[in-house]
């Protein structure tokens, strides 16, 4: 299977890899990457890969195969795709990934501060969004709201990577926030992504070092979607 770099180090821009296989759609698998695939509401990474021989070929996105787990990069259609065995020199595009990071640990704590359950979401570049099942009596104070998490930034909180075992998951189902999606199994360990003393949760994206990076966080409109379900959305600014 793919050899994940990204969860070694999510601020790897680049990689060396061999091609390990080409899919019948074109997409091609590595033994180790810097792209993230698609997962969790936050999309898949794009950006280029260089053969031994200069050609530069543009990936648009990156999945995860289902039936293998390998990840598969999707290049721009068109183009003439290396042969396994090669080696390809790997680049992401950076500017969007940390978009993402900033993204992804920011909706972690609008988690932390409404305090329901979380029945979908979604990661972009400079907004996202996370619906929670909350009854319809319950209000949401948007600058109350807004407030808190601009706090949690600005104590420029560590993030980090744990893990756990399935046990200890099964042992304390409440860390799973989400109701829709639940943490792949079967390997025997859980990621989990802790922020300082107010989030802890399974999560197989990436995220910034401290919640310091993010910028500042904008609560948009609260949706109704459903009789107990809310959508909130955020925007980021980032630092300078």
């Amino acid at each position: 299977m793919t050899e994940r770099l990204f969860y070694a180090d999510p601020y790897d821009e680049r990689c060396t890899a061999t091609v390990t296989g080409i899919t019948d759609q074109g997409g091609i698998m590595l033994d180790r990457t810097v792209f993230y695939p698609t997962g969790g509401g936050q999309p898949g990474d794009c950006g280029t890969f260089t053969t031994a021989g200069g050609d530069t070929l543009l990936i648009a996105t990156t999945v995860t195969d289902r039936e293998t787990g390998d990840i598969v990069h999707v290049p721009e259609g068109g183009l003439e795709l290396p042969s396994i065995g090669d080696s390809v020199a790997c680049a992401i595009d950076t500017k969007l990934r940390r978009a993402h990071m900033r993204c992804h640990t920011a909706l972690h704590l609008l988690c932390s501060v409404i305090a329901f359950p979380v029945t979908g979401g979604q990661v972009s570049a400079d907004k996202g969004r996370l619906d929670f099942d909350i009854p319809s009596a319950e209000a949401l104070d948007k600058d109350a709201l807004a407030a808190e998490l601009n706090a949690l930034v600005a104590r420029d909180l560590p993030v980090m990577s744990e893990t756990i075992t399935d046990a200890d998951l099964d042992a304390n189902p409440e860390l799973v926030r989400t109701m829709s999606v639940q943490p792949p199994r079967g390997s025997g360990v859980i990621r989990m992504i802790r922020i300082g003393d107010v989030d802890y949760q399974p999560c197989g994206g990436t995220h910034v070092r401290a919640t310091g990076e993010i910028g500042q966080i904008a609560l948009g409109k609260i949706e109704k979607k459903g009789a107990q379900n809310r959508r909130v959305r955020i925007t980021i600014t980032p630092p300078a």
